[in-house]
């Protein structure tokens, strides 16, 4: 359908999430100094401007990062995520909001590679002149999930994988967990970090089943709801579920969901998930 653009939700509670999740998964791995690779399947622009006519139009970036930014009581991991916006800013002042690719070339070091898929001709094009100078980075307009299978294993043999697709067509349900599958089968030892909305529960319902059907072992969940669920409300919150994740992610995220599920919830129905979908055996 290709006619999603995340401008009009840069910021929101499911960046925050999304993000929050990604720098503590991404300070970990860098812990070591051995290169690895970072591959994002919907990278979309890398930045955005919170001052934008898209932007503006729906103005989800104040349910999101804007009731952080003032904030003095963060817990630790997300005063580092608020920080790395802060940086992008430039300023003490919130006008704009970096995509996921900035988070990883901020964190990522010399040594490291990161490819980043975009299928928007648009989009992609501002990717590249986003990073344009910086060897690190491939950007390639194309399709994310069969760019994730096809780069798998990474010569690193270290990594993270993001899936973070619009599911703008229902059948990606099934697409993300075919790739993620596929990507495991060829390298089990990456971290995998999947992203999904809260819309339709039985969708949701239906995907952690096939996961734990999988054979795929540690694999955990994090949802944090803003609402209660609506199938007419639209997307009331979202989750990521991670295969493969760092010892440190869980301690963090218990610390960051309970004041995120506070902090960004509408009339204070505020809610969120910690599963292990599968244990180590």
């Amino acid at each position: 359908m290709l006619s999603y653009r995340h401008a009009y939700h840069a910021g929101n509670h499911a960046d925050v999430l999304k993000h929050l999740l990604l720098v503590n998964c991404l300070r970990y791995l860098r812990q070591k100094e051995k290169p690895l690779c970072y591959v994002d399947s919907h990278a979309a622009a890398g930045g955005y401007s919170l001052q934008s006519d898209a932007s503006q139009k729906r103005a989800e970036f104040q349910s999101g990062i804007t009731k952080l930014w003032q904030q003095n009581d963060l817990p630790d991991c997300l005063a580092d995520y608020r920080q790395l916006v802060a940086e992008y800013n430039q300023s003490k002042n919130l006008v704009s909001y970096p995509g996921s690719p900035w988070f990883a070339s901020k964190i990522l070091g010399a040594q490291d590679q990161l490819w980043l898929h975009e299928l928007h001709s648009n989009e992609a094009e501002n990717l590249k002149a986003a990073f344009r100078g910086d060897r690190r980075i491939k950007v390639v307009q194309g399709d994310g999930h069969q760019g994730v299978i096809g780069l798998m294993p990474p010569p690193q043999r270290r990594g993270l994988v993001l899936i973070d697709p619009s599911y703008e067509v229902k059948s990606e349900y099934q697409q993300v967990v075919e790739t993620l599958l596929k990507a495991h089968r060829r390298f089990a030892t990456g971290i995998y970090a999947l992203w999904y909305p809260v819309v339709a529960r039985q969708r949701i319902e239906r995907l952690e089943k096939v996961l734990r059907q999988s054979g795929i072992q540690r694999i955990q969940l994090y949802e944090l709801n803003v609402t209660a669920d609506n199938p007419d409300y639209g997307m009331t919150g979202s989750g990521m579920i991670v295969i493969n994740p760092p010892w440190t992610l869980d301690k963090s995220m218990q610390q960051a969901l309970p004041y995120l599920a506070h902090h960004l919830s509408d009339k204070g129905e505020g809610s969120y998930r910690i599963e292990t979908v599968v244990g180590e055996s």
